[in-house]
């Protein structure tokens, strides 16, 4: 009689308990169900990081324009600069060029480089528009002297601009608020 306990003890510790298998065998399928989605979503999202970085969106002709202030015409000298973003987002650097005080002393060209999307920014000293990231540099007008976007012919987009009661404003995108 005590080799019938035993045994029946010795049985109950082999048999799993009921349930026990369904149980891991779940835990193991949803974990790996879950690894693989997070890794799918994390090379998802890293993919849609390189597709933005190599094809950056560019201006929408689609946005409302309307004219924004600038600045007071007399707070600029020749060749100081400002950069500029409009409510919509457009990224504009406002060069003045000449000192009779109408718009056409000034010019906006857009900061964002045609070549990959990297900030611009104006060089008095070397009277050009810069691009740092792959050594693009634009003239005075815009248009592309050296670096990628000469290889390319890819010009700076040009903003309209005007004087009345010698303040500047530029025509940008606006977004609506509703």
């Amino acid at each position: 009689m005590k080799d019938s306990v035993m045994t029946s003890e010795a049985e109950k510790a082999e048999t799993p308990p009921v349930g026990g298998d369904d149980r891991r065998s779940f835990i193991a399928r949803f974990s790996g169900w879950w690894m693989g989605w997070g890794l799918v979503s994390g090379y998802g999202y890293f993919a849609s990081m390189i597709v933005r970085f190599l094809y950056p969106s560019s201006q929408s002709e689609n946005k409302n324009k309307s004219w924004q202030f600038v600045a007071e015409v007399n707070s600029f000298k020749q060749g100081d600069s400002l950069t500029f973003i409009s409510p919509a987002g457009d990224k504009a650097v406002i060069t003045r060029m000449g000192m009779k005080g109408s718009e056409a002393d000034f010019i906006a060209l857009s900061s964002v480089c045609p070549h990959l999307g990297c900030q611009v920014h104006w060089e008095s000293s070397n009277n050009r528009y810069f691009c740092p990231c792959h050594g693009g540099a634009f003239d005075p007008k815009g248009k592309p002297t050296a670096g990628p976007p000469k290889a390319a012919g890819q010009s700076l987009p040009h903003f309209t601009l005007k004087v009345e009661n010698e303040l500047l404003y530029i025509k940008a995108g606006t977004r609506s608020l509703v």
